[in-house]
């Protein structure tokens, strides 16, 4: 199968909080490891504050699997504390990939 379904989430860290959301971030690896529909996974940072994840995926359902499962709950739960609101989410259409 081919890449056709991606989801990328850009959060921004509570002033104080950078290194708490970079930890969170990197300790959610596992996570997306242990999920077999997730193709791809990255947690990236884009600037002092601002941080991101980006995910592939095979099928439509992997993608709605990913996002009911165990890092957006994580999110959810510990978002309030870090986050200066509630993830940026956009569901993505892969048109190429290498």
């Amino acid at each position: 199968m081919t890449l056709k379904y991606g989801v990328l989430a850009l959060v921004e860290a509570k002033a104080g909080q950078e290194q708490a959301v970079a930890d969170f971030l990197a300790g959610a690896q596992d996570l997306a490891a242990a999920e077999p529909g997730t193709r791809t996974w990255y947690a990236f940072r884009v600037n002092d504050e601002v941080f991101g994840i980006f995910d592939t995926f095979d099928t439509e359902e992997d993608r709605q699997a990913h996002l009911t499962g165990a890092i957006p709950a994580a999110l959810a739960e510990h978002g309030p504390a870090l986050l200066v609101r509630d993830p940026d989410i956009s569901l993505i259409d892969i048109l190429a990939a290498t």
